[in-house]
């Protein structure tokens, strides 16, 4: 690790101090002027009050290294501790050290007002420096430092970035055959966000016993072919859950998807420990009820740990820039090159080796669709 140093930090706007003074009648009817000094002369400078750049001690931490955050502060070892954060409960994070003992931890002032692009500043899955507080029942803390994370699942959430989850191995994204509808585009934008975080995807899809499963063999053929683990499951029947099992075993996973489509069904199957809280699907709206609303790595009986995460609707992407998106698409990676022009959007030019591909049927018009869909939405 480098050697620590001052470095000058950007905050947040409500960092400093109210920047004029409104008080002034009420100062005169309480106190009165003639006890305070005449102020001679003001500087501005920029390291005053007025600035939102302040000194800290620690290293500067790459946006690959660290997203969104740029600093890691330097914390003193003697009194701190590394841990995991389990869950994020509004203030109070739920932080388990190397020993399994959980302690409920706020955040250092310093860390929520470094200037960041994060919805969020600690997520579920950061590895933390916390400093506990002794004699404390239940056990308590302050995070002091967050590490630098990788492999993060990301969303766009109101021009922000919201990390769901970060330090994981894989990403399961469970779809249903029915109850509700499969969304093959919702599946293709989870994929382009564990690509672009460095996770493993894994194709999982619910429910086969509401319909025939040979009715989803083409999608399963498509995304096979592209190399992606499909599995298809049955929480209802028990059908692939041993594969499901297998998929989780020894590994840290999350678990993502719409609501309703099983997700905290399927993992209460693997282990019957959780306990994770079910409802059933809406028969009018064909839409799941949000059961999970929180983030949660658990750990598994049969060795690892998973996050059961809040059902998503929609799922923008983040910092996915349009000319990234073909690039993210395994089946049209290998046309982009074939192109005429160099800055082909494969969407209206002419002679784009992509649109020819899909037109010879080499590349699922469906996925192509996909691709225009998210191009449309401006990338991430």
């Amino acid at each position: 690790m480098a050697k620590k140093r001052k470095i000058r930090a950007d905050f947040r706007k409500n960092r400093a101090i109210r920047a004029r003074r409104t008080s002034w009648t009420r100062s005169f009817q309480q106190h009165g002027f003639e006890d305070e000094a005449p102020l001679l002369n003001e500087r501005i400078s920029g390291k005053g009050d007025l600035t939102r750049r302040r000194t800290v001690t620690g290293n500067q931490a790459g946006n690959d290294e660290q997203p969104g955050l740029g600093v890691q502060l330097d914390v003193d070892l003697q009194c701190c501790r590394p841990g995991r954060v389990l869950a994020v409960k509004g203030l109070i994070s739920l932080v388990a050290d190397a020993q399994g003992e959980v302690s409920r931890c706020a955040t250092r002032r310093l860390l929520k007002t470094l200037a960041t692009d994060q919805r969020h500043v600690v997520v579920a899955g950061d590895r933390v420096m916390f400093r506990p507080v002794e004699h404390s029942q239940p056990k308590e803390g302050i995070i002091e430092r967050i590490e630098p994370r990788s492999r993060s699942i990301c969303r766009a959430s109101r021009g922000r970035q919201h990390s769901i989850v970060t330090n994981v191995d894989q990403l399961l994204i469970v779809a249903s055959i029915a109850e509700p509808r499969l969304k093959p585009n919702l599946i293709d934008r989870l994929i382009v966000a564990a690509e672009k975080g460095g996770v493993r995807p894994v194709i999982c899809i619910n429910k086969i016993d509401l319909a025939d499963p040979a009715a989803v063999q083409p999608l399963v053929g498509v995304y096979s072919q592209l190399g992606y683990q499909v599995l298809l499951l049955s929480a209802e029947t028990g059908f692939g859950v041993e594969r499901f099992q297998r998929a989780l075993a020894h590994k840290e996973s999350v678990v993502a998807g719409q609501s309703g489509v099983g997700k905290s069904s399927l993992l209460n199957a693997v282990d019957p420990g959780l306990k994770l809280r079910v409802e059933a699907v809406s028969h009018e709206t064909e839409k799941g009820r949000h059961t999970t609303t929180t983030a949660e790595l658990l750990p598994l009986a049969f060795g690892g740990w998973v996050v059961d995460t809040p059902g998503i609707r929609q799922f923008q992407l983040w910092d996915v820039a349009t000319e990234e998106v073909p690039g993210f698409f395994r089946d049209l990676r290998p046309y982009v090159s074939r192109c005429r022009f160099p800055d082909c959007t494969h969407t209206h030019e002419g002679e784009c080796a992509v649109k020819d591909a899909v037109a010879d049927g080499r590349i699922d018009e469906r996925r192509y669709e996909s691709y225009c869909h998210i191009l449309s939405d401006g990338g991430g």
